[in-house]
């Protein structure tokens, strides 16, 4: 069964961007060789049928500065499933259209439905951003959620949640040297 889980790495102080960004954030899934988070990376980018993400999300890693050949979705692994990206707003151009397929929606819900379609038997992972990641939360579409959670303090910058409510049951958790990965069942 295709399970829809919402992954993204979270500071301690609970933003997924701080004042001067997320790169502090991502140690883990650039740097690290520590076997626990690589295995994590294998798993999580390998596991993908489908991936959704928010505007915000997709701007970054279609920038100049975003991914590119050997870096991508997975950071080293740079797997390649469709990307069902949630906007209301349809960019004119792509810079990795030539190597990615993008899909644009108006909302979680078409999106998340359109990537249970496209993955087939794999799961469908939401990447974010945090708005994304909550509106999924929010509206049940969530089956599991997984957190990196990184040993930074961020001070403030985008929360992942404010305003969700929703109880979880924990399933796994992994420490690292670089970070501590929570699986939780979304109840």
């Amino acid at each position: 069964m295709t399970d829809v889980i919402a992954d993204i790495t979270i500071s301690l102080d609970g933003f997924v961007t701080g004042p001067e960004g997320a790169e502090r954030l991502h140690r883990w899934a650039l740097d690290s060789d520590d076997p626990v988070d690589v295995a994590q990376l294998f798993t999580s980018a390998g596991g993908s049928g489908a991936v959704v993400m928010g505007r915000g999300t997709f701007d970054v890693i279609d920038s100049p500065d975003g991914w590119r050949d050997g870096l991508g979705y997975g950071a080293r692994e740079d797997t390649r499933p469709p990307f069902f990206v949630v906007t209301a707003d349809t960019p004119t151009q792509v810079r990795l259209s030539a190597t990615h397929d993008f899909a644009f929606l108006p909302d979680p819900a078409s999106a998340v439905a359109a990537a249970r379609e496209a993955a087939g038997t794999r799961d469908v992972y939401v990447m974010g951003g945090a708005r994304t990641i909550a509106s999924c939360l929010d509206a049940g579409l969530l089956d599991v959620l997984r957190l990196h959670v990184a040993p930074e303090l961020l001070g403030s910058g985008t929360a992942l949640f404010s305003g969700s409510s929703r109880s979880l049951r924990q399933r796994e958790v992994r420490a690292s040297s670089t970070a501590v990965h929570v699986t939780y069942d979304v109840i």
